[in-house]
């Protein structure tokens, strides 16, 4: 027994120490597989850990090669192994903004980095990169934070915020003003407004989705009779250190009397809108009410702080509060909108709310004219003709969506863009249709995407006339010629004038303007044809009568108001040789025959008469020239051809006869010329106490019968003679001289066959000279006596001046008696 306990003892031994064998071997191989698993998650933790992007950060701005971070600790690696691994950074992009340094591990910046142009408003700003290693391949995952630096000063889109506030609006009424946008993110963005002190205005901030909103909150009653106008300066601040600002001017108008402002259903809307929703697309309709009646209730919807893209893009009904797109929504530019709208009732109060708008993505086009209004006639002469008001539309986003709109530069027209992209194509100044009637223009729309894409639309302008233009005379003065004695309704002459205008602004009418001279009867001397400018004489012109004269014709046009035009004409009239030369001296009338008396002594050249003429034209048919036609003895007398004296040509001698009968001509230089003829009596004495001979044709018979007897009666009568004329000169000498003393003195005339001629030969006409003589004879039946001969005033003007009145009665006018 003890035996076998004690080999069950041994037994039981041997089988606790196989026991604890065997847990000591499934405690190793437990071990070792927690070793396992604590390796695989240690393993499993280092690639997540390499997996994760490592985070770098740095500011914007930073001057390019500017140190970021060494990577040798976060790679693992030493300085030696950068370049045996090939070791380098890749990015996202074309351009490469870092640098890795495989001599240092250094990551620097290859060029300065700006993080609105980069990320916009995103926050925050990450550039995430790649560290690639080639050799075994290996790629560690990075990002670079761009940190925002203060660099851009909040702004306002207008400078000036005009608010039209009515008088009655209570305090504590809320105005919303525009925002100021600042392109920086977080601590530097824009964080608050300012307004510069007013009683009557405080400034409240309202937090948004999109920001703060500036209010003004009135605090005092306005009163438009007190200060219809209130300034302020509205300065919106950022975060930075120092803060930038920026400033608007804020004008409140105080308005007249209403006492409700509108207030929308809803202050916010949100709409979700496809980006490929067509032009005019109903976005949504906003709707406010007003408890004013009439005027004061009567709402309009305007966009209030709406930037340049938002007015592109939505447009509102003034009246129905229908928000509507104006061109298509592009995701890739815009995602959201933020539209304030304002409704204003017609007391100036106004209401607002908010519509956010959610563009839904999709896509693209040419650009695009709508033609609102085309005039294709303008009147010229306008300044700044209104020619067409157009639209241009671009549905693409960005450079794409970006429009020019030219014309060409050599035309005088100029295009000027207004809201909502519409154009006005305006003349540059006034048109003249007579330089150019019509213009052909090209209006050319072109995008600034790649390739640009354009669009032309061609317009024919016409240039419509207005009666700008007088007409014009093709000379100033005219000048006519007609010979008198015309025919009456003779055409005479024609005027002319042009007008550059057209149509009846270019039918011209003549007309006779009323003469200068009153005198002048100009309606019965010419008429002139309304039409055509026809010039017409009515009567026989007389030269003597009317030698020349003026009058003014006006030309007028039949637009309205009508034009008009003047020149003068001069109408000459041309001497026609109807006057025949009238002889003034020796008288013609009938009476006795003047006879001259030449002393026998006479030399060659002794002036014996001298024949005065006149002639009633003009000019050549005025031109006198003297001819002897015939003469008792020829040769013995000459007459000078321009002035009319008869001379002697040679010395007298006994043996010429005592009386002689010349026959003078008078002939003018007309065609044909017209003459007069004149008997010129010339009696030869010895001396002039001679007696006179019998008459001239007694004498004359008795000088044919027998000359020897006539020559003996003439020396008896001579020498019988001589004793009586001395008693004859004495005793008129006493009588002279008794006649003196009793009435001033003086020679009396006796009557006789010679009775005494005054005659004044002045220098009218073609003479040079004034001759007077005085001849004074005796009483007697035929034995007269010269009793003297002197220079006297003239005494028979009178009676010529008579005669050729009755002869020609324009003589008076023309010739002037000495």
């Amino acid at each position: 027994m003890i035996e076998s306990a004690t080999t069950r003892a041994e037994t039981g031994s041997s089988l606790l120490g196989d026991q604890k064998a065997m847990e000591a071997g499934e405690g190793k191989e437990r071990f070792l597989r927690q070793r396992q698993v604590f390796i695989f998650f240690v393993l499993l933790g280092i690639a997540q850990a390499a997996s994760e992007p490592r985070h770098y950060s740095v500011a914007e701005e930073t001057e390019s090669g500017s140190f970021v971070a060494n990577l040798l600790k976060d790679l693992g690696l030493e300085v030696n192994e950068l370049a045996a691994r090939g070791a380098r950074v890749i990015s996202k992009g074309k351009k490469t903004r870092l640098h890795f340094d495989r001599q240092t591990g250094d990551l620097l910046l290859n060029e300065k980095l700006d993080r609105e142009e980069l990320c916009g408003l995103a926050e925050p700003c990450v550039l995430p990169f790649q560290v690639l290693l080639e050799n075994p391949l290996q790629f560690f995952q990075a990002a670079l934070r761009i940190r925002d630096i203060n660099d851009h000063s909040p702004v306002f889109l207008d400078k000036e915020i005009i608010l039209k506030i009515s008088e009655s609006v209570t305090p504590g009424t809320t105005f919303l003003i525009e925002r100021a946008q600042d392109l920086d993110v977080g601590s530097n963005s824009l964080q608050s407004y300012t307004v510069s002190p007013s009683s009557h205005f405080h400034l409240k901030l309202q937090d948004s989705p999109d920001g703060i909103l500036p209010q003004l909150v009135l605090d005092k009653t306005l009163d438009r009779e007190e200060q219809a106008e209130i300034r302020l300066t509205l300065t919106a601040l950022d975060g930075g250190t120092p803060p930038r600002t920026g400033t608007a001017l804020v004008r409140i108008e105080v308005l007249d009397i209403n006492d409700n402002a509108p207030e929308f259903a809803k202050q916010f809307y949100k709409v979700q809108v496809q980006e490929n929703s067509p032009i005019g697309f109903p976005v949504v309709i906003v709707s406010a009410s007003d408890l004013d009646i009439g005027t004061y209730g009567e709402i309009s919807y305007v966009f209030s702080q709406a930037s340049e893209d938002i007015r592109k893009t939505f447009q509102i009904n003034a009246k129905s509060g229908e928000l509507f797109l104006t061109q298509k929504l592009d995701f890739e530019s815009t995602q959201t909108y933020t539209l304030n709208v304002q409704a204003t009732d017609g007391g100036g109060l106004s209401g607002s709310c908010v519509v956010f708008v959610q563009v839904m993505d999709l896509n693209d086009n040419p650009p695009e004219l709508t033609m609102s209004t085309f005039i294709d006639h303008i009147p010229e002469n306008l300044e700044e003709t209104i020619i067409a008001v157009f639209r241009v539309s671009d549905p693409d986003s960005g450079d794409n969506g970006r429009i020019m709109c030219s014309i060409e530069n050599n035309l005088p027209f100029v295009l000027k863009p207004s809201v909502e992209n519409f154009y006005t194509l305006l003349s540059k100044g006034a048109l003249d249709r007579e330089s150019q009637a019509e213009y052909n223009i090209t209006i050319t729309v072109t995008d600034l995407g790649t390739p640009r894409l354009k669009t032309q639309h061609n317009l024919t302008v016409t240039v419509s006339d207005v009666n700008d233009n007088a007409p014009t005379f093709s000379q100033t003065s005219y000048t006519l010629r007609v010979r008198e004695n015309n025919s009456p309704a003779l055409h005479i002459g024609s005027v002319s004038a042009t007008d550059r205008d057209s149509g009846a602004n270019a039918q011209v009418t003549y007309s006779l303007l009323p003469p200068h001279d009153p005198q002048l009867p100009l309606g019965s001397l010419v008429s002139i044809n309304a039409d055509n400018g026809q010039l017409f004489a009515l009567r026989s012109l007389d030269f003597e009568a009317l030698q020349v004269f003026e009058f003014r014709v006006g030309a007028a046009d039949r637009g309205s108001p009508a034009l008009s035009s003047q020149a003068l004409v001069r109408v000459l009239v041309a001497d026609a040789n109807d006057n025949a030369p009238f002889v003034l001296y020796p008288l013609q009338n009938g009476s006795a025959p003047c006879t001259e008396l030449v002393p026998r002594a006479a030399e060659a050249g002794y002036l014996v008469a001298k024949v005065v003429a006149v002639d009633g034209d003009s000019g050549q048919n005025a031109w006198l020239s003297y001819q002897l036609l015939k003469a008792t003895e020829p040769g013995l007398f000459g007459v000078w051809a321009h002035n009319g004296e008869v001379r002697t040509a040679r010395p007298l001698s006994e043996r010429d006869a005592v009386q002689h009968r010349l026959l003078v001509l008078v002939r003018d230089h007309g065609e044909p010329p017209l003459s007069a003829s004149v008997t010129l009596h010339v009696l030869l004495v010895d001396g002039f106490s001679q007696p006179y001979l019998p008459l001239p044709d007694a004498a004359a018979a008795e000088a044919r019968a027998d000359p020897l007897t006539v020559y003996l009666v003439v020396a008896l009568a001579s020498v019988s003679s001589l004793f009586l004329f001395s008693v004859l000169v004495f005793v008129a000498v006493r009588l002279c001289r008794r006649s003196r003393a009793a009435s001033g003195g003086g020679c009396s005339v006796p009557e006789g066959p010679f009775p005494g001629h005054l005659v004044d030969v002045s220098g009218a006409g073609t003479l040079s000279h004034s001759y007077q003589y005085e001849v004074c004879l005796t009483g007697g039946s035929g034995t007269n006596e010269f009793k003297f001969l002197k220079p006297i005033l003239p005494s028979f003007l009178a009676l010529g001046e008579e005669r050729i009145s009755e002869a020609n009665p324009s003589f008076r006018d023309n010739f002037e008696f000495n």
